[in-house]
């Protein structure tokens, strides 16, 4: 199945979630923080919703997350270094 992270296509297995999806492609970060710096999925559990992100264009948890043909992924990477 293939789906989009910020524009890029991406194929990855059935089964696979959004957060395992954004470590095949580098930086792996999920967002950015206030201060301006990447930030990476922590717990890969839903608590620490480091790796809260928009999907198809509602904020989820890419840990809780399972991807789709066709899912559409919007990290909020695109200005970090």
């Amino acid at each position: 199945m293939a789906l989009l992270i910020d524009g890029q296509p991406l194929r990855v297995r059935a089964g696979t979630t959004v957060v395992a999806a954004l470590a095949l492609r580098p930086p792996g970060c999920s967002r950015v923080s206030v201060s301006g710096e990447a930030r990476a999925p922590f717990c890969g559990m839903g608590i620490c919703h480091e790796c809260r992100l928009t999907i198809d264009g509602r904020r989820r948890l890419a840990c809780q997350t399972l991807c789709s043909d066709g899912m559409q992924v919007e990290t909020g990477t695109r200005h970090a270094d």
